[in-house]
């Protein structure tokens, strides 16, 4: 009886598993504290990276540090919260570079406030850079995924509370919109499966940037996120480039639909 296990060049097949070399890779967010380790990557893998921000300043700078290394990159200026400036944005992009082959959404903002203390305008606020901006980078990137006819790659980060509530602190807004992008990925992964367009998302938990900055500078709150932690430590941003490479690899081309949890292990025991 013949074997149905196809027969595999392992040479050729395997080692461009993690190559982006050719790509053209969206960052939005991409030069925050997490978004800059995960540019530098997608760059040293061979792909040309555009970050976005609201500052021009930041993105343009960030690009020129990423291409006096010796890679391809250009900043730009964009105002999620706007979504004719998402797409004018992007089309943009893809005009400048012959498409968009991938999307990694880095955008993502908390206004801390107690429940019973929540306003409008912050919620609001949260609802409009974390979730709303998902929805139309999403939408915009994959118009022209989808009309180009090769496929692509959109990645979002998320958090671990988009699975974790979180004791003690006024996360609301934060967690409703992340764990709302969850269920966004999986109905965006379906929609986009017959194109062969994978939808993923990266969730780590507390990472060294500025964003915790006021969470870290309190010890007691430390201590503890430390003690909850198998791993024990808390994460830098370099930890969270690997997953989100793989997600946005030619490796992963068979996973879609799914939320990898950086969290050293505090999603696995509580």
């Amino acid at each position: 009886m013949a074997s149905i296990t196809p027969k595999i060049d392992f040479v050729s097949e395997l080692s461009g598993l993690f190559d982006l070399g050719g790509q053209v890779a969206f960052v939005p967010g991409g030069y925050g504290g997490i978004g800059e380790a995960i540019s530098w990557g997608l760059a040293m893998q061979g792909a040309r990276v555009i970050m976005a921000g609201r500052s021009l300043e930041k993105a343009e700078l960030l690009a020129q540090q990423i291409s006096a290394a010796g890679f391809s990159a250009e900043g730009i200026a964009l105002d999620v919260e706007s979504v004719d400036a998402i797409r004018d944005s992007i089309d943009g992009v893809a005009e400048r570079n012959g498409g968009i082959d991938i999307l990694m959404n880095c955008v993502g903002i908390q206004r801390e406030e107690p429940l019973l203390e929540v306003t409008e305008e912050a919620y609001d606020e949260v609802y409009r850079v974390n979730l709303k901006s998902a929805m139309f980078l999403s939408q915009a990137v994959a118009r022209h995924q989808i009309a180009g006819k090769r496929g692509g790659r959109q990645v979002h980060l998320l958090s671990v509370r988009s699975q974790l509530g979180i004791r003690n602190r006024g996360y609301s807004a934060y967690c409703s919109t992340k764990g709302g992008m969850v269920m966004l990925i999986k109905q965006h992964a379906m929609e986009l499966a017959p194109h062969s367009i994978t939808v993923n998302g990266v969730a780590p938990t507390f990472v060294y940037t500025e964003m915790i900055r006021h969470v870290m500078e309190n010890p007691e709150f430390r201590d503890k996120l430390l003690e909850r932690i198998p791993l024990g430590r808390i994460a830098d941003p370099k930890d969270v480039v690997g997953p989100a490479l793989f997600f946005m690899s030619p490796g992963a081309s068979f996973v879609t639909g799914q939320t990898m949890y950086v969290d050293g292990g505090i999603s696995s025991s509580q």
